[in-house]
């Protein structure tokens, strides 16, 4: 007997003498298959090989690429393109969608509607005369808020830096269009200085980009979400034309007259859909979903049109070859990914979160995996990455292996990386209870130079890439489809919880870091035996499956479809209880809040203790929850913005709900502080006072912390252990 049949023997009998649940016939009959499967690798691998080499010959570059052009005919704004949240660009291009899943032959095409806030940027021109005589006319980018001029309309222009509190205070903006400089990579978003310069009474904000975002050329404008009210007015201003409009208002003590025309609407309470085909499996109740969005600032050749088309592409070349899944395959285009509801912390990704929390719910527990799409059709680094849910890390592991290699393509192969980010909808989608991944586009420099410019055109596409990410993702469909359970090993994100642990500061606040330490190991060795049950499982059923042996195969898949139903309802209990969100939409384990906090506020006491109050204030004040913001705009500002996460009702935080634990509100140690830095000798016992409290909060927080994750790691635990019974 081979010896890996020997091993999975001594391997299957520990497993039931641990557990005394797994069925002793299960065993027998998973070792007479493994037998079977070592005399019958070579058949396996040409099977499989057939399988995706006739989705390889379907595969069409041409056509996606065709499609992702096509979409650049709906926009908002002539000029610039826009196809944004609710509007008519949005809807004729899911129209246009919604026809072209029928025409390449998807099954059950529906138009999935939901509601959110639309928005309409038709224009944003703003015109002067300069110091020659010379008439000058600039194109604006917009953000999502209301300011309508009703056409041309003059306004005096005033620049204020980077639009701080302490930039805004010596001027007089009311009523006034306001230039300022902005580096939301690095320093804030657009809503901090539109909101402070809207308190202050200005008319409308005008970002430029210095550094941070759409770096690729001086002429690049740029828009993002706005994170924040409708009528703190925002638009968008190349570097080159600011240039132009700071020399004037140098000679011009810093105040000129221009005209400004533009349209830009908010309404709230529209309607939007997301656009879904089907290839109907043997199991209509069992899917896999593939996803990408279909808005856009600009033409969004990469973000997103490449994407949709690539998820279509994918589509039309599997029923061009004929393939018959297993499992129901769920193609969907989604609305509203680059935001969609006004005023809230959280406004991207609502087609997506509508899609699985509100008109689909019960796809959690029915979905395996989602495959999601962002801006594939570039070289974003000489490596490409799958960044997935840790519970899908292992598998795609070894999946990876199997992609054949693009002429020109990531010469250094795949890497996989976890957790999902918020950036995309794959978040949304996870924390429904759907193990999703994304393509990685974060690596590189597009990021930084194309992203939501006018630059994101076809002129960075990379072909190469694209072919590769059309079989990369179409292979793995083909993978999940051959799948009787979920593929998930909880063994990783539990691994990565005890990682992020400091043991020694659990310790020095009374928190009972060992029995979470025995807790999580205890459930790590429930994970990986489950892993491996769920492994052979897979390779029995796909082995079956390949022998043409459906009497077997149908049999095993129904005989385990309890085991996905538990290993999916584990995901979406471990999803809710281990992921959350720092201040600044960085996914963390719950400890994770309060324990970076007690460090920070540490190295604050040891800085100011030494006398040091600038180093007290940044980076150790600064890197406490949104406190950063407490620094440079008015404790209105701060607050807005806190309140807004901390007291708006989940049905508007949507997918950031409860993910944030708090806020350790230090703003009064930063004035208080801020006015101290020229004194000598300043008296800072109420600082001292005033941290030593913090570091207390923050220590109860972190017992509590503590005390939830053991249970929630011992409860996931007993879900594994059920698993296999």
């Amino acid at each position: 007997m081979p010896f890996f049949i020997i091993i999975q023997i001594d391997y299957l009998h520990r497993l039931s003498e641990c557990f005394n649940t797994f069925d002793a016939n299960d065993i027998l009959r998973l070792l007479n298959h493994a037998e079977k499967r070592c005399k019958n690798v070579n058949h396996c691998i040409e099977t499989l090989a057939q399988a995706q080499s006739s989705f390889l010959e379907q595969v069409d570059i041409n056509y996606s690429y065709t499609l992702a052009k096509k979409m650049e005919q709906f926009k908002s704004n002539q000029a610039l393109g826009y196809r944004t949240a609710g509007s008519e660009a949005e809807f004729l291009t899911g129209e246009m969608l919604y026809h072209e899943m029928q025409k390449i032959g998807l099954q059950e095409v529906t138009k999935d509607g939901f509601t959110l806030d639309s928005w309409e940027f038709e224009k944003a021109k703003l015109s002067f005369t300069d110091n020659s005589g010379l008439s000058r006319c600039f194109e604006l980018g917009g953000y999502q808020t209301n300011f309508d001029t009703q056409g041309e309309q003059q306004f005096t222009l005033v620049y204020a830096g980077r639009g701080t509190y302490c930039d805004l205070a010596p001027l007089d903006v009311r009523g006034k269009l306001v230039l300022i400089d902005i580096n939301q990579r690095d320093e804030w978003w657009i809503n901090y200085p539109a909101y402070q310069a809207y308190l202050r009474g200005a008319a409308a904000v005008i970002a430029v980009q210095d550094e941070g975002y759409a770096q690729v050329d001086s002429t690049a404008l740029n828009s993002q979400d706005i994170c924040g009210p409708a009528n703190a007015a925002a638009f968008s201003m190349s570097k080159a034309d600011a240039a132009v409009l700071k020399n004037l208002l140098a000679t011009n003590n810093n105040c000129i007259t221009v005209k400004f025309d533009a349209k830009s609407k908010v309404k709230l309470n529209q309607k939007s859909y997301n656009i879904v085909g089907k290839i109907i499996g043997k199991d209509p109740d069992s899917m896999i979903l593939m996803s990408a969005h279909y808005d856009s600032y600009f033409a969004g050749f990469q973000d997103d049109n490449a994407a949709v088309a690539l998820m279509m592409g994918i589509a039309k070349a599997l029923l061009g070859s004929g393939y018959q899944p297993e499992k129901t395959l769920v193609f969907c285009a989604m609305a509203a990914e680059e935001w969609g509801v006004s005023n809230t912390r959280y406004d991207w990704s609502v087609g997506a979160y509508n899609q699985v929390f509100r008109i689909h719910p019960e796809w959690a527990g029915k979905v395996i995996a989602n495959i999601n799409f962002e801006l594939p059709a570039c070289a974003h680094d000489s490596q490409d990455v799958i960044r997935c849910v840790y519970e899908l890390e292992t598998y795609l592991t070894e999946f990876a292996k199997t992609v054949p290699r693009v002429e020109g393509a990531y010469p250094d192969g795949i890497c996989i990386a976890s957790p999902v980010l918020t950036w995309s909808d794959d978040f949304s989608i996870a924390i429904s209870g759907i193990p999703s991944l994304v393509n990685d586009f974060a690596a590189g420099g597009f990021m930084q130079t194309h992203y939501h410019s006018q630059f994101d055109n076809d002129e960075a596409y990379d072909e190469p890439s694209y072919h590769f990410h059309h079989n990369l993702y179409g292979m793995l469909m083909l993978c999940y489809d051959r799948c009787a359970v979920a593929p998930l090993d909880f063994s990783v994100q539990l691994t990565a919880l005890r990682n992020s642990m400091d043991t020694a500061q659990m310790n020095g606040c009374g928190a009972a870091s060992e029995g979470l330490t025995r807790a999580l190991d205890n459930a790590i060795t429930h994970a990986q035996a489950v892993y491996k049950i769920v492994g052979h499982i897979n390779s029995e059923y796909s082995h079956a499956l390949d022998q043409g042996d459906q009497t077997a195969a149908k049999a095993l898949y129904e005989r385990y479809r309890p085991l996905n139903t538990a290993l999916l309802k584990a995901f979406k209990f471990a999803e809710d209880a281990f992921v959350r969100l720092t201040w600044h939409d960085e996914p963390i384990f719950p400890h994770q809040h309060p324990q970076n906090n007690l460090a920070c506020i540490a190295g604050a006491l040891n800085a100011l203790l030494s006398g040091n109050l600038t180093r007290t204030l940044d980076p150790f004040i600064g890197e406490i929850d949104n406190n950063w913001y407490a620094f440079h705009f008015e404790n209105a500002v701060f607050r807005y913005f806190s309140d807004y996460v901390l007291h708006q009702p989940a049905h508007r935080l949507m997918w950031g709900a409860g993910r944030v634990l708090g806020q350790e509100d230090l703003s009064d140690i930063i004035l208080s502080l801020n006015a101290k830095i020229l004194q000598p000798n300043p008296k800072l016992e109420n600082e001292i006072a005033r941290l030593n409290a913090a570091r207390q909060n923050q220590q109860k927080l972190l017992v509590r912390t503590v005390v939830e994750e053991t249970e929630a790691v011992n409860k996931l635990a007993h879900l594994l252990k059920s698993c296999i019974k």
